[in-house]
Parts: C-alpha cells; structure tokens; sequence
C-alpha cells in the first residue's frame, strides 16, 4: 500500500497546518472553548474557504469527490491542534447522509450551504440509555396527514446547538427512518454541555414535532445501513484526528524530557524514559498503520463486512494506542501534565475521548466477533 500524500493532499495538509499553527494556538483555542457558542465562527468559514467541508462530497453537489483518505492529513492537523469545530460531524456524519441518502432537492436545499460555510447540519442518533446502539427505539415518528410527527429524544448531539439543520433517525414501525428537523422547529428543545475534551454537545427533547412529507431522508425504514455507512466513515476520520494528537503528545513529552533535568543531566538521558518513548513512538505509527488502512477501505471497501472489519481493527488499535499514549505523556511530564495551563492534559483528554467515540475497544471487539 503506498502510504504517501498526493501533491493536493499534501499542499492542503501543509495549507491548514500553517493556519492552525498562527491563528488556532492553545490560547486562542482556549478562548474558543470558553465562549458562548464554543466554536469559532472565523475559524468555521476559513474551512469552508479551503474546501474541507466540500472535499468528500459529490462533484454533483458542488464538492470534490474525494473520500477519507483526502481527508486524512487534515483531519491530523486538526487532531494536533485539537480543534473543536465540529468538521468531523458536519462532513463525515450529516453532510454524508445527506449526500448519499437525500434526493435532489434536500441535496440542493442543504449541501451548498454546507459547502461554503453559511450551514451548519448536525447528527442525532443515540438515545439514552442505549450506549452506541444505532437503531432507534425510544425516539418514533408516525404518519399525521401528509407529513409525520416526531416524539422522543436525543443525546450527545456533537454541534447541535450551533446547527441549523439536524438529521434525526427515528422508529417508524418497521425499521428505523432519518428526518430534516428545524434546529428552531417548535416543539425540538436543547439542553447544550461540553464534554471534558471541550466539544460542545446537547441533550435533544422532541415534542409532537410537526414535519413535512419532504422531511423524510432517504428510503422509509432503510436508514440503518446508510446509518452504518456514514459512522464508520466518520471512525476513520476520527481514528485519523487520533493520530494528530498523539503526534503532538509525542512531541510534547520528547521536548519535556529533554529540557527537564535531574542531577544536572536531561530526563531523556535516562535509559528507562527513552524506552518509554520509543514505546510511545511505536504504539502511534501502529495508530497511523491501522488509520490509513480504515481510511482507505471506507472509500474502496467492496462490501459492507470488508469495511466494517477494517474499521473496528483500527479503532481497537486506536483506543488502545490513545490510552498508552495520553497517559505516559501526562505521567512522564509529573504533576504539571494534569493541569489546565499545559496543552498535554487537554490532548489527554482528546484521546480519552476519542477512545469512546463512536464504540469503544470493547464494543469493536464484540462488533468483529460478529462479524
């Protein structure tokens, strides 16, 4: 498998990591993180301006084509400078269903808009209670006149508050369907928090919500496999956002160490640190391996089973890699690297959490099990 950027992908990568670098430093993200909304409006059309959220959607719609893999290095870069705009969630979860599911007038109704930054869409499939399941039970839609009415709830909706458009996956008798909803319908309420790794989330409450019969995206009772589809696209993304942070917790911690002095030597002389790190060093390009491979199979896979399995290696190897990894560095940096002043703790907390999206290590075993 050749592992090597194209010239495009490398020049984006080299592009957004040089802006990042100026105008997303830690403080600047940290302003980010405390502000009402959480996110970074500027920061938000700058992406769209660079063509990210147009990457992997259709020519037809006004995107580029492109799949995971012309996603990777800038969801790294992202990763590395943890970002908590959610890209991730508009592009590899809402934007795609919408994209692959919807017909041409939802596609030209919400895409545009999505592609040049003026939209926002966000994803609501787990309820409470139900951990990573992706049917719907608790959350029902029925058939009222020509439309439908939605009941039920929401939570851990990544980007909801800020989102315009969310799309909703709902029971429908037999199976589980996927709905347009107004952010601002009457009768859809919010309960916004941030996580520990500073993303912003809401709890989403549903109340007799009156909806078109245009509401309804894609097939009647045949969300799931779309649904499968489009969050096993967005594990390779984040398996690949992984990787960016373990990069800069790496780095990090080399430069700790080499600064730090005890008996008037550099920690990093010690022989018992330097195969710690060397141990830190291998678990990441182990995490790259495995995130290039989830990357490329969800764009190539030729079957359902070929991609799933591929995704569930990786984000085993990825859990398991973010733990080895967040934890030596806070360690290896002592009492400083749980504070909130130093950037590691916040990268430690990236990673913890990125081990728990979308299915943990146990959940993909059980999940390859089955397979």
């Amino acid at each position: 498998m050749n592992f090597e950027l194209t010239d495009e992908q490398q020049q984006l990568a080299d592009s957004l990591g040089k802006f990042l670098a100026n105008e997303y430093t830690f403080d600047k993200r940290k302003a980010i993180v405390l502000s009402p909304s959480g996110v970074s409006d500027a920061v938000w059309r700058t992406f769209a301006e660079m063509g990210l959220i147009a990457i992997a959607l259709p020519e037809a719609d006004g995107g580029f084509g492109g799949g995971a893999v012309d996603l990777m290095a800038a969801m790294e870069a992202c990763g590395e400078a943890l970002v908590v705009e959610p890209l991730l969630d508009n592009v590899g979860l809402a934007g795609r269903l919408v994209a692959r599911a919807g017909n041409e007038a939802q596609r030209a109704a919400l895409l545009p808009g999505l592609i040049d930054g003026s939209q926002r869409l966000a994803f609501a499939s787990l309820e409470p209670g139900r951990r990573y399941e992706q049917a719907a039970a608790s959350t029902t839609a029925r058939p009222e006149g020509a439309g439908w009415v939605l009941d039920g709830a929401k939570c851990m909706v990544v980007g909801a508050a800020t989102a315009h458009r969310l799309i909703v996956s709902a029971r429908t008798g037999g199976g589980t369907s996927l709905f347009i909803v107004d952010a601002q319908a009457p009768g859809v309420g919010l309960n916004p928090s941030r996580t520990v790794d500073g993303l912003r989330v809401a709890d989403l409450r549903l109340q007799a919500v009156a909806l078109g019969a245009d509401a309804l995206l894609g097939p009647l009772n045949g969300a799931l496999p779309l649904i499968d589809e489009a969050t096993d696209f967005a594990t390779a993304l984040l398996c690949a956002d992984a990787v960016g942070a373990m990069k800069h917790a790496n780095d990090a911690t080399l430069d700790y160490l080499k600064t730090r002095k005890q008996f008037g030597v550099p920690i990093a002389s010690f022989q018992v640190l330097q195969h710690r790190m060397v141990e830190m060093f291998i678990q990441a390009e182990q995490a790259r391996s495995m995130a290039i491979l989830a990357a490329a199979k969800v764009d190539s896979a030729t079957d359902a089973l070929e991609r799933r399995r591929a995704v569930s290696l990786a984000k085993v190897k990825i859990a398991d890699a973010a733990r080895q990894i967040s934890q030596e560095s806070v360690q290896l940096h002592g009492g400083m690297g749980m504070t909130e002043e130093l950037k590691i703790s916040h990268t430690f907390r990236r990673l913890t959490m990125v081990a728990q999206r979308f299915g943990d290590a146990d959940h993909h075993l059980e999940r390859l099990a089955a397979l």
